[in-house]
């Protein structure tokens, strides 16, 4: 009987997980420690969430919301995203202008974060965290870093493959002025020759529109690893804002890119 099992109510079982540390669940979970069955289950849940205690993020993924996350109506990001992933079974990084923050490169905050993941997936919103997912073929090699949070650890990219991200793609970082604004912060935290490394597993146009950025920028002693790939492969001339002609622009032969906008940073 119900009565006769551990976790006979939704709040014991969620005081449950709390006291070790426990912020997600599954549905199934759920049902298994109450000893009923899914429809139950849910129902459960859905009187549960009317107090905002729990929210769904993804289908049968739950979140515990404590009452200092209230107002955001879900946990921060970096609280759920690994656990999400782990419950998706799908590696990740966070990447892009969500990775830049952790670097100090946060020059405006950004309003979704940024998760790099093996295949497509449709944006999330929890509350007011919004979840923005982009592909990437070659994830598994990829540098990241592992940073320490209050419920565990998260996947960052390093700064070296953030600022290659950031030029793959950047139309969704605010564009090629924005990316170089965040460039501008993030450089300091590059290393010349881990830059040089993560050259080797990205594509050449990247390469080539970083080294450039990083040159106006006036950190042209970090490319110098990525001049020397560029002089060894000689790859073609490519603009520097993609789909944008090149006729009548400026062309910079040290990294083979057409001038064909003005880029224009806030610093």
């Amino acid at each position: 009987m119900l009565q006769n099992h551990p976790y006979p109510s939704t709040k014991e079982y969620l005081e449950h997980l709390v006291s070790r540390g426990i912020y997600h669940f599954t549905t199934e979970e759920f049902a298994k420690a109450r000893g009923s069955n899914l429809v139950s289950a849910r129902a459960a849940i859905r009187r549960a969430g009317k107090n905002a205690a729990v929210v769904m993020p993804y289908r049968g993924f739950l979140l515990i919301v404590p009452p200092e996350y209230r107002a955001l109506g879900c946990l921060p990001a970096d609280q759920f995203v690994p656990q999400l992933m782990a419950h998706l079974n799908e590696s990740y990084y966070v990447g892009l202008l969500s990775a830049a923050v952790y670097y100090g490169a946060a020059h405006q905050a950004p309003q979704k974060f940024q998760v790099i993941t093996i295949k497509n997936r449709k944006s999330i919103r929890c509350g007011k965290v919004n979840l923005e997912f982009f592909a990437k073929k070659n994830l598994q090699s990829t540098p990241t870093k592992i940073f320490n949070t209050s419920r565990g650890t998260l996947s960052v990219s390093t700064p070296e493959a953030t600022a290659f991200d950031l030029l793959g793609y950047y139309q969704h970082c605010g564009g090629l002025d924005n990316v170089a604004t965040v460039l501008h912060e993030l450089a300091e935290k590059v290393s010349t020759q881990k830059l040089a490394e993560a050259a080797m597993g990205v594509p050449m146009p990247w390469v080539q529109r970083l080294g450039y950025l990083l040159t106006v920028l006036g950190f042209a002693a970090k490319a110098r690893g990525l001049i020397a790939l560029i002089e060894k492969l000689s790859p073609p001339m490519i603009p520097l804002l993609p789909g944008v002609t090149m006729r009548g622009s400026v062309k910079n032969r040290l990294f083979n890119v057409a001038i064909n906008v003005d880029v224009e940073p806030d610093l």
